[in-house]
């Protein structure tokens, strides 16, 4: 099992975090665009290479965020029409996700065993997550889940706040 840890610098225009391993050193690089469309997020390991990328969909009737892993799509975060809550549903093939992801406190299932856990870490400055990888070969899925939820959130915050969208 590993840990691994994001912590997002708090009033970041760039939307530029690393993830960190237990040890405190760097294993990923988050690099948002910024004021660019579609909004991306890209994920590099420590040679910077991309493992991972969100993007917002910008042609679509609710939001929706593509997670590709490896150049592969692997899951869809979508928003579903609802008058009342924000409801979002995640789509993975063989993935499934139990607990509360808005909270950021779950579990990842793949075929049925637990792969991953997240848990959010209270009283700690701006947002700070800690990522279990029970499986290796699901880690770079699992850092991508943590930062597209983070983005389904911030987008979210965003619209309901009344704020210009701009992606």
């Amino acid at each position: 099992m590993r840990q691994l840890y994001i912590k997002q610098k708090v009033f970041s225009l760039s939307g530029k975090f690393t993830v960190k391993d237990q040890q405190e050193q760097d294993v990923y690089y988050v690099e948002g665009s910024f004021l660019r469309v579609p909004k991306t997020f890209s994920i590099m390991n420590t040679t910077r290479d991309e493992v991972a990328l969100i993007t917002k969909k910008i042609f679509s009737f609710l939001p929706k965020f593509l997670v590709e892993v490896n150049g592969r799509e692997v899951l869809t975060i979508k928003k579903e029409f609802s008058f009342f809550k924000a409801r979002y549903t995640i789509d993975a093939a063989g993935i499934e996700v139990r607990g509360n992801w808005w909270d950021m406190n779950f579990q990842v299932y793949q075929h049925g065993e637990v792969v991953g856990e997240v848990s959010k870490e209270w009283f700690t400055w701006g947002d700070s997550y800690k990522v279990q990888v029970l499986k290796e070969e699901m880690e770079t899925l699992m850092i991508a889940l943590v930062v597209a939820v983070d983005c389904v959130k911030a987008d979210q915050d965003s619209s309901s706040a009344g704020s210009i969208d701009f992606g």
